[in-house]
């Protein structure tokens, strides 16, 4: 088996699959691993791409709007991977702001998710990175933020449960300050 200190870090990325390949006991040699590293490691840059990416640059905002109802996209699904075991987790999130005189497009609130959800991630610092992002870049009244997901690391190793979904969430404004207004946004995304 191939030993952890023998793991040479300047290698390229496919180099550094091909050791991990060897590390679990595998022939990356062997005629169904022979593409594997290519692919993994571009899979890898798509699973990853978040880390290239700024919510300024994804949120395009349009001023001097006059609606100052709350806006909300639930379900918005992603998937992100769980820093702690590099194992995935996925699930839903739900985003809901209070304009104040600015709004961005509604395509733009499941392109936020995708830039935290895109990294080595856990759930709690994801949801408030989504809630915070949106609002240092829109400046509203109020931000809310759930997620719900379920974590690959709780369900094939660890205590193995199946069916268990963590739900978090992020508050700014509005949405921490009244009752009413976490009210309605619960209200809106069905909970």
């Amino acid at each position: 088996m191939f030993a952890m200190n023998e793991f040479d870090h300047e290698k390229n990325p496919q180099q550094l699959v091909k050791g991990l390949l060897e590390f679990i006991g595998e022939d990356p040699t062997r005629e169904g691993l022979i593409d594997t590293p290519k692919r993994v490691v571009k899979a890898y840059e798509k699973l990853f791409s978040g880390y290239s990416q700024k919510p300024e640059d994804v949120l395009t905002v349009f001023g001097d709007e006059l609606y100052d109802e709350m806006i909300v996209v639930k379900d918005i699904e992603f998937y992100s991977t769980c820093e702690h075991h590099m194992l995935p987790f996925f699930g839903k999130a739900h985003v809901g702001y209070i304009p104040d005189g600015k709004i961005i497009g509604l395509s733009k609130m499941p392109r936020l998710v995708e830039i935290y959800a895109r990294r080595l991630q856990n759930q709690e610092r994801m949801t408030s990175q989504i809630a915070q992002g949106l609002y240092d870049v829109l400046k509203p009244k109020g931000v809310g933020v759930i997620v719900e997901a379920q974590h690959f690391c709780m369900m094939a190793r660890g205590v193995e449960k199946q069916n268990s979904l963590v739900a978090t969430s992020s508050l700014r404004g509005l949405f921490k300050k009244e009752l009413s207004t976490r009210n309605e946004f619960l209200r809106h995304i069905g909970r």
